[in-house]
């Protein structure tokens, strides 16, 4: 049976990322497999997890139940700071490639940039060899706030996405223009918002009755409309349904302006220069 796909973005390397996926965490093992194989048949192909979430093989027994074929799905993993060097890379990669049971990773993303190791400049310089080898098909960061990036860019590195905590609340927009400018994809964490009243704000409330959507699908088509990829976290067959249906209405333009205005102005709720693992 045939399903519908999201929309892809093309990488500045070719990679195509689906606009839309699905977080895992907080998930454990068996509750990931139900999820990522429900998900899967409903026409997700975006699966993302992380070293740190304790889950990995949970993606993978559920990406082998589903049946879809490995190649069409785009799986994307994270590691932790101890990792941060040249070669330490390779060993974080191979574990996860083993907890996950597949040969290869779509994207590999340094998880916390860790500034005061001061090494996430030689763990990127070590993910290009991964990807020169084919064993990743594109490599990013996530968290990275601008000078994490500044310190990328000063060494000649760009990564080709940066994930982080952006919603209409934290619109994060200093960081999204430095993504423009250098042709990194901009993907969403949290993109609902965490906990919060977001979803009860009547700009919200008015739109989803406006277009019969329900307040997160509304939130949702406001990030891919502006670009951002996204990846919610659910584990309700229902729920996660409803999240991937976005993709047959249209904001104005307007509205999108008026879901951007309930920006805060705090740029994140976790600050990657003390927080990270």
């Amino acid at each position: 049976m045939s399903v519908e796909l999201a929309p892809i973005i093309e990488l500045r390397n070719g990679a195509k990322l689906p606009f839309l996926g699905l977080g895992t965490w907080p998930m454990d093992n068996e509750e990931t497999a139900e999820a990522v194989e429900a998900a899967l048949k409903i026409g997700y192909r975006m699966i993302d997890t992380a070293e740190n979430y304790g889950n990995e093989q949970g993606v993978g027994e559920g990406l082998r139940r589903s049946g879809v074929d490995r190649s069409d799905v785009f799986l994307t993993s994270k590691f932790n700071k101890e990792w941060h060097s040249y070669d330490g890379v390779e060993q974080a990669f191979e574990a996860s490639a083993r907890r996950l049971g597949v040969e290869y990773l779509d994207l590999l993303l340094i998880h916390w940039p860790n500034p005061a190791q001061d090494r996430y400049v030689d763990a990127f310089a070590g993910m290009t060899k991964l990807l020169s080898d084919g064993r990743v098909r594109a490599i990013g960061t996530s968290n990275f706030k601008p000078a994490h990036l500044q310190h990328l860019f000063d060494s000649g590195l760009v990564p080709e996405v940066n994930q982080i905590q952006l919603d209409p609340r934290h619109t994060r927009q200093d960081i999204v223009a430095i993504h423009q400018e250098r042709g990194i994809a901009t993907q969403a964490w949290s993109p609902i918002g965490r906990g919060g009243d977001l979803l009860k704000e009547p700009v919200i409330t008015e739109l989803a009755e406006k277009y019969q959507k329900t307040p997160a699908q509304i939130v949702l088509r406001w990030h891919t409309l502006l670009g951002h990829v996204v990846i919610p976290k659910s584990s309700n067959p229902q729920r996660l349904a409803e999240n991937f249906s976005i993709f047959n209405f249209v904001l104005t333009g307007e509205e999108l302006h008026q879901i951007s205005a309930l920006d805060t102005g705090d740029k994140e709720i976790l600050d990657a220069d003390r927080f990270g693992h």
